[in-house]
């Protein structure tokens, strides 16, 4: 089975890497752990953005901290996710290149750092939205690395990515839960 796993996780390589939201809704249809974790990192670049509208508009520190809460839940359940069900495998694949497992360790290391000093603070705190904006330009390079030299090296393996997205979703929808988010 890994072969016709590989050859849809290959074919859906050169199909665009928008995931259809309606693919979320059958198991059968559920995105591969990759497209999944690439459809997280688009969906928090979203609110990052929304972020800074706020910002530029002076909005109240009641809408930015709604924002900002959803980042660091989103950023939390997407990273504990990816942590312990995608990396460690990724790192029996990637073999020599392994260290860019230990570089996204890292990576999250620092935001989730950030994500604590945010979800402490309070957007009238005078460095919140700096906070905000630099967890933003750790995720932008975060995803370029995943997306350009990571994920391409997962996808070349024989890893059943069907499989752990599925673990991914679920494991997401707990961590979701207990945040008290309803996705």
């Amino acid at each position: 089975m890994p072969t016709a796993t590989k050859t849809s996780a290959k074919a859906s390589k050169g199909a665009s890497t928008k995931t259809a939201p309606a693919a979320k809704a059958g198991r059968s249809d559920a995105p591969d752990a990759i497209e999944l974790l690439m459809t997280d990192h688009r969906e928090v670049k979203a609110l990052f953005k929304e972020y800074d509208k706020l910002v530029k508009a002076e909005a109240d520190a009641g809408e930015k901290q709604v924002v900002a809460a959803q980042i660091c839940v989103m950023l939390t359940a997407h990273a504990t996710a990816e942590e312990e069900l995608f990396y460690p495998r990724a790192r029996e694949v990637l073999g020599e290149d392994e260290d860019l497992v230990d570089e996204a360790d890292v990576e999250h290391a620092s935001a989730k750092e950030l994500i604590a000093q945010i979800e402490a603070g309070s957007p009238d705190d005078p460095l919140y939205d700096a906070k905000v904006k630099v967890l933003g330009e750790y995720i932008d390079h975060h995803v370029k690395e995943e997306e350009g030299e990571m994920f391409p090296k997962v996808r070349k393996s024989d890893l059943d990515l069907d499989a752990i997205g599925e673990e991914i979703a679920a494991r997401k929808a707990e961590l979701m839960g207990q945040a008290g988010d309803p996705h």
